[in-house]
């Protein structure tokens, strides 16, 4: 499969580019040039495969002949060895939990698979890469797990100060070993340039190998699907269905339209945001505006320039009508999320994370619009104890922490205090 830059579609580039380069020299975003289509009969068995066969099957259709397939079969099994198990609130509606990785959050499908797939593809690599990922929250600590320990990768982890969550920092900051976090005074859109900025800059493009672990890496992209095809598998067969997201960079949802393209059948999805309302606003209006990222309950999505809008735009010819039909976006506020929390809790006792909590609210926004003849499945993107301060704020009860997140609570965080300037990164990567 050859790969192309969102900024120059004529220049096709192999898998190891794409997945080690991470960014183009253009500053686009890779796509692959066709995005397979899965065959009648992995649909007609759909119901019957575990999520580990989705994963090898999936994969196998962008990596068979540039990975053999042995190779697929071990990092798609190895990295997707858990569940993503959709749990009903309602008649008409599923949360799909996304958190029980290792990290308790969906970011550890992307981070994982990403890992054992540099790390095959670096194998024979005499020079050490470094893997250079900006975080708002949950990536960081998926990518540090997954990444621990890995032989001749490097991880160097930029988040902003203050701006995630307590559990969320001790597990990105306290692994040590090969992993680094580097605490930046700024918001996630200063990490996230300072990131961008490193990856076509020529002297650290001479002297270090480095590639990426944000969603900007096609090869976070890609397992990211596994659980659309897993979560339709789920539910009853020829119902009509709608994802609503809980949507910041913009991922997760990229990753749900190549679900899409790749045959699955989705009526609608949702993006659901906090008050970083860049993308629905678009919808709105067909103006991209991006704006200093506002801080919310729903940390992880407070981002004010969506790196995977350009993937969108490519996805949908760059017409917002195309994106119009296969997209609804909705923003809500922090009392909005907290009110979603309670009311949810009361009603059936499950505990919404601030994340699902913006994806439910979105979700039942699109069926006031739309009608109700559909299953609507909210991605549960974390586990509640990620947030814990505010969940047991809001819906006034304890809430237990799970053995991982119990585990890194009790450790030291270690981080490298830095300020939002680009040529501090630069240095502390040159040295």
């Amino acid at each position: 499969m050859k790969f192309y830059s969102t900024k120059n579609a004529a220049e096709a580039f192999s898998l190891r580019d794409a997945v080690l380069k991470g960014l183009p020299d253009d500053k686009g975003l890779f796509l692959p040039e066709q995005v397979p289509v899965l065959p009648g009969s992995f649909f007609l068995s759909l119901q019957s495969k575990t999520l580990s066969e989705v994963a090898v099957e999936v994969s196998t259709a962008f990596l068979k002949g540039d990975v053999p397939e042995e190779d697929i079969l071990r990092i798609a099994t190895d990295a997707i060895n858990f569940e993503a198990p959709l749990v009903k609130i309602g008649g008409k509606t599923a949360m799909l939990e996304l958190f029980h990785g290792p990290t308790l959050a969906f970011k550890d499908f992307g981070a994982r698979f990403m890992a054992r797939l540099i790390a095959w593809l670096v194998k024979d690599s005499k020079q050490k890469t470094t893997i250079l990922v900006a975080t708002s929250g949950d990536t960081g600590s998926a990518v540090a797990n997954g990444f621990y320990g890995v032989e001749g990768i490097d991880v160097v982890i930029l988040y902003p100060s203050g701006m995630v969550s307590p559990l969320q920092e001790k597990q990105l900051t306290t692994l040590g070993k090969n992993i680094t976090a580097l605490e930046i005074k700024g918001t996630f859109d200063d990490c996230q340039r300072m990131v961008k900025e490193a990856f076509v800059d020529p002297e650290l493009k001479s002297r270090r190998s480095l590639t990426s672990a944000n969603s900007i890496n096609i090869s976070r992209l890609i397992p990211q699907s596994f659980y659309y095809f897993h979560a339709y598998a789920q539910t009853e067969p020829g119902t009509p269905v709608v994802f609503s997201v809980p949507s910041g960079n913009f991922g997760n949802l990229t990753a749900g339209i190549l679900a899409k393209k790749m045959g699955l059948p989705v009526r609608k999805f949702v993006a659901s945001t906090n008050a970083n309302a860049i993308v629905p606003a678009y919808l709105q209006s067909g103006n991209f505006n991006p704006a200093p990222s506002v801080q919310t309950i729903s940390n992880a999505m407070d981002v004010g320039n969506p790196s995977n809008f350009e993937r969108l735009l490519q996805l949908h010819d760059r017409s917002v009508e195309r994106m119009r039909k296969e997209i609804s976006g909705y923003s809500f506020s922090d009392e909005q999320t907290r009110e979603k929390m309670k009311a949810e809790y009361r009603s059936s006792g499950y505990i919404l994370d601030p994340h699902g909590a913006v994806g439910l609210l979105g979700m039942e926004q699109y069926a006031v619009e739309n009608g109700e003849d559909f299953f609507g499945i909210v991605l549960e993107t974390a586990h509640p104890a990620k947030f814990k301060e505010v969940v047991e704020e809001t819906l006034q009860i304890a809430l237990p922490l799970p053995p991982a997140l119990a585990e890194a609570a009790s450790r030291k965080k270690n981080s490298v205090p830095l300020s939002k300037d680009f040529q501090k990164l630069k240095e502390f990567l040159l040295r």
